[in-house]
């Protein structure tokens, strides 16, 4: 089985005969140039796992507590060996043809935390940078969205995705191989564009804002979440090495300094809706991650510090308006 039989181009033109967005032919293109250059050493493995996981998964969609995508007729615990070749699993959790995919985030936890907060979501095409395996892409579309496209360009949560399908069907959630830096100039017209968890892995904090900017129609609606000082003194903490036994953390910026650089970038209606201090039990290892998690990334003395001495994980979420 070769990666474009399971992700063929042709699914993705829903994108062109349902939304208005600009530059879709090109990113389309894009797309299919990336599948078809794919040449990760995992691939074969990942596809073999998806073959195996297609003889179970019957599609079934429903959007709650825990995403229920897909039941099996029988046997559900033959699954987990081909589920489990796809780990680490990241964002979710999922229930999987009756499995339940306990994965490292309790992301179900931040949407609920989000969800009071946005615009009304019906018929609006969202655009979910970062978007891992595709998780908030379902919840959006629970809430009303017409089409969500979720980029990220790293091929396990592709292949996660591809996982997904095969139990939620062919609804428009599409997670596209590509980072930010990926995108045509030309594609633009989402109603409304996420980015959750990326601003601080990116050096140029104000560019990373312009480009969100320039993906929005005209009065769309920017979601920006990410790492703060929980403070609202004009603060931004510079790691020198890691964050938390990250190495690509540039800034952490407080509470009135990233409102700025959003304002700075020429958004208005800037609101901060959420402050949240990430908990063990929000990010912990599971059976389905079993690597280190934020317990190991705290000081095991004081859990209000990294291990490096900075203050604690806290995540902002704020909504702008172009």
């Amino acid at each position: 089985m070769q990666l474009s039989d399971i992700y063929p181009s042709s699914d993705l033109e829903y994108l062109l005969n349902t939304t208005a967005l600009q530059g879709q032919k090109q990113l389309l293109a894009l797309v299919q140039e990336k599948i078809n250059e794919c040449q990760h050493g995992d691939m074969p493995k990942w596809l073999a796992a998806i073959q195996e996981i297609q003889k179970f998964a019957s599609p079934l969609c429903e959007i709650d507590e825990y995403l229920n995508l897909g039941y099996s007729a029988s046997h559900p615990e033959d699954l987990i060996p081909h589920l489990k070749q796809l780990m680490p699993w990241r964002k979710g959790p999922f229930n999987l043809g009756d499995v339940f995919v306990d994965t490292e985030w309790r992301s179900d936890w931040k949407w609920q935390r989000v969800k009071p907060h946005l615009s009304d979501m019906t018929n609006r095409a969202v655009l979910d940078v970062g978007c891992g395996n595709g998780y908030f892409g379902y919840q959006m579309l629970g809430a009303g969205a017409k089409a969500v496209v979720g980029i990220d360009p790293m091929w396990l949560f592709i292949s996660q995705f591809l996982t997904l399908r095969e139990f939620a069907g062919n609804v428009p959630n599409f997670v596209l191989p590509l980072g930010i830096d990926d995108l045509p100039e030309a594609l633009t017209g989402f109603d409304t564009v996420f980015s959750m968890g990326v601003l601080y892995h990116r050096k140029s904090h104000l560019e990373h804002i312009q480009k969100l900017k320039s993906l929005l129609r005209d009065g769309g609606e920017l979601v920006l979440e990410t790492l703060v000082l929980d403070t609202h003194e004009d603060e931004v903490l510079i790691p020198e090495g890691r964050y938390a036994k990250m190495r690509n953390v540039w800034a952490v910026p407080s509470l009135s300094v990233v409102k700025q650089w959003v304002e700075e970038c020429g958004f208005s209606d800037v609101n901060i809706v959420d402050v949240n201090q990430t908990s063990v039990e929000e990010q912990r290892v599971t059976d389905w991650m079993v690597f280190e998690s934020l317990a190991e990334y705290l000081d095991p003395e004081d859990r209000n510090k990294t291990l490096e001495g900075h203050p604690a994980p806290v995540r902002a979420t704020l909504i702008a308006r172009k």
